[in-house]
């Protein structure tokens, strides 16, 4: 996958974190597939919130860690996968995911790495790094095709 377009942002707080997914859910298009990955406790999950907010969802948004998917309904069709709990990539063999992440819905991956061999390619990839208790460093790859600025 060649990734062309990448911008780098601070966070100095969950909020700031939660205000930046917000804007991209505002740019997101039918069959996005943001691939989350960052160390636990970075802010995955903050960032799904704040996605959500952004499509209109207020319900409560939790990791769904025992359950691997969550759908919500908003302006789009919202899939929360957490992959967690995946260890080998021969467990995607029959879970279908591929229909979500080829669908009219738009999907947020955390620990898009672990299914890193079957996302798409077009898939818009959030790093968040943690850098101190309330500091991150949120990287976002995506192709030259989308607008994301």
């Amino acid at each position: 996958m060649s990734i062309r377009k990448r911008n780098e942002f601070m966070s100095k707080s969950p909020d700031d974190t939660f205000n930046l997914a917000a804007r991209l859910a505002e740019k997101a298009l039918p069959g996005d597939v943001f691939a989350l990955s960052g160390d636990l406790g970075a802010g995955k999950t903050v960032f799904a919130r704040g996605f959500a907010a952004g499509l209109g969802i207020d319900e409560d948004i939790t990791s769904p860690t025992f359950n691997l998917l969550e759908e919500y309904s908003g302006k789009l069709n919202f899939y929360h996968f957490d992959l967690y709990r995946i260890e080998t990539i021969r467990e995607f063999d029959n879970l279908d995911f591929e229909d979500y992440w080829e669908g009219n819905g738009v999907s947020v991956v955390e620990w898009a790495e672990r299914a890193a061999a079957i996302l798409p390619d077009s898939r818009i990839n959030i790093y968040i790094e943690y850098i101190d208790e309330r500091s991150r460093r949120i990287t976002i790859e995506y192709p030259d095709n989308r607008h994301l600025d």
